[in-house]
Parts: C-alpha cells; structure tokens; sequence
C-alpha cells in the first residue's frame, strides 16, 4: 500500500483541494488509468461533492522518475455540470 497526494484544481467549488488515499502497488508500475481511477473514487467516496462524480481524462502525463502523474480532464457533477481540472497525482512526502 503506499499513500498517496493529489493536488486536484478546477473553476468552481473551492478552487483547489489537496487530498491523500491509498493505492496497492507500486505507483511507478501500474497503469496511469488505475492510479486516476483509485483517486477519483476515494474523491467521490470520501467528500461530499453535492451527488454522484463522473470524470472525462483528455490527457495524463506521467514523470517516471518523480512518479508524478499530471491529469487534465473534465470533472461532471450531477446534472449538466461540467468542469474542467487539472490534478497532479504522487506519493505522500
């Protein structure tokens, strides 16, 4: 298990957060779409974001010495509320 940070920044809704989760397994070794996935699910189990999250990635970039993922997507809320992020995914200090 290592832990994880994740700065996430869009237009609306408090602009910018910085959460922690887990992620099983090596971040350098798995999937960019995995490591996404976990975090987009524990955002969406852990806060409350006013209904049910669903995300769109146009693009993720991933520095393999770092182990620093760079995602930049659309977050949609409920509704027709579409947003776009971006949010930089690596291990806890």
């Amino acid at each position: 298990m290592t832990k994880m940070t994740a700065v996430l920044m869009h237009g609306e809704r408090g602009g910018e957060g910085t959460y922690t989760f887990d992620l099983d397994g090596d971040p350098g070794e798995l999937r960019k779409s995995t490591i996404v996935r976990t975090f987009m699910t524990h955002l969406d189990a852990h806060y409350d974001l006013g209904g049910p999250l669903d995300y769109e990635v146009d693009a993720v970039f991933r520095d393999d010495a770092r182990k620093i993922l760079t995602v930049i997507g659309k977050l949609i809320f409920e509704g027709e509320n579409v947003q776009p992020f971006a949010c930089f995914i690596s291990p806890a200090a």
